[in-house]
């Protein structure tokens, strides 16, 4: 039986270059002719652009996501009716680089002594250590226990929050999300790389961030609906000694008009954290059709129930 593959990527010449160049048996690769999406039984796609046109692939057998986050696939009312497999695994370095290297920045006051250097001020400021302090990470799959595993090289403390409370390797401990008052008040760094479903929709709220520490710092990395911005610009305002990175937001781009663009204490970043370079996903992408060849079980296959 022959395959019909729809590309539906803001780098569709760059997939196809790389597609082209691997064996891949009773694959034909379709161009960008609208009556494709019908015809095309596997996609290969960015969620956001494949959510809309999803009813019109009448012949969808499976969809590749080429990112982890499939939330506009997994909606209450979009088509379940296919197999949906997302990308993981590839991106635990990347999250690492990116909180670690804001963190390190923050307690080693890069800023300040960039400020001094352009008055020629000789100040030595009083750094902290790493060493000691207490990550909560929100979530403990794959990207979570990378973040862990680099923490543990810092000396720190690791908590995590997952459904069950099921003992994860790396972590000091691990609770449900009914007790994270209890753990929040506790950090020093907050990071949440939880998914979006609805019992983690909103877990960041006005309640939950005004337990933080005085001088925590709190880490959004994984779904923006989990934290409520506007609660949090509330606690950064009233709060100066907290801070806040935030690479994932509700509505992107964040809008213009939002007040916490202008805080003084909160980074935004434009959902760079960790990206889904074409390279890796074509490999997932190319494991899991041969599998689907073979009639086995696909790599990373989302459960519509749960979201993720």
């Amino acid at each position: 039986m022959r395959h019909k593959l729809l590309l539906l990527t803001h780098e569709n010449d760059r997939y196809r270059d790389l597609l082209t160049s691997c064996s891949l048996p009773e694959l034909i690769l379709l161009d960008d002719d609208p009556q494709n999406i019908v015809e095309a039984d596997i996609w290969l796609a960015e969620p956001t652009l494949a959510a809309p046109i999803l009813p019109h692939g009448r012949k969808l057998i499976w969809m590749q996501s080429t990112m982890a986050g499939v939330d506009a696939l997994v909606k209450p009312r979009q088509r379940k009716d296919y197999r949906l497999t997302n990308v993981r695994g590839i991106f635990g370095p990347l999250m690492s680089e990116y909180l670690f290297g804001y963190l390190l920045a923050h307690q080693r006051e890069h800023q300040k002594y960039k400020s001094q250097q352009v008055e020629k001020i000789w100040l030595p400021g009083s750094f902290k250590t790493l060493q000691g302090q207490h990550l909560l990470l929100l979530g403990t799959g794959n990207i979570a226990k990378h973040l862990a595993q680099t923490a543990k090289h810092f000396g720190m403390q690791v908590t995590g929050i997952n459904r069950g409370a099921k003992p994860t390797k790396g972590f000091d401990k691990v609770d449900t999300l009914a007790h994270l008052p209890k753990y929040i008040a506790q950090a020093d760094i907050i990071a949440s790389v939880l998914p979006s479903t609805p019992d983690t929709r909103g877990a960041l709220n006005c309640e939950i961030l005004s337990l933080m520490k005085p001088e925590a710092i709190l880490f959004n990395l994984g779904r923006g609906d989990v934290l409520d911005l506007d609660a949090l610009y509330l606690q950064l305002t009233t709060n100066c000694q907290q801070n806040a990175v935030l690479d994932v937001f509700n509505q992107e781009p964040l809008p213009r008009e939002h007040p916490i663009w202008s805080l003084p204490n909160a980074i935004i970043t434009p959902h760079i954290a960790a990206p889904s370079f074409p390279e890796q996903v074509v490999e997932i992408f190319i494991e899991n059709y041969h599998k689907l060849l073979k009639g086995e079980q696909l790599l990373h296959e989302v459960n519509f129930q749960r979201g993720y």
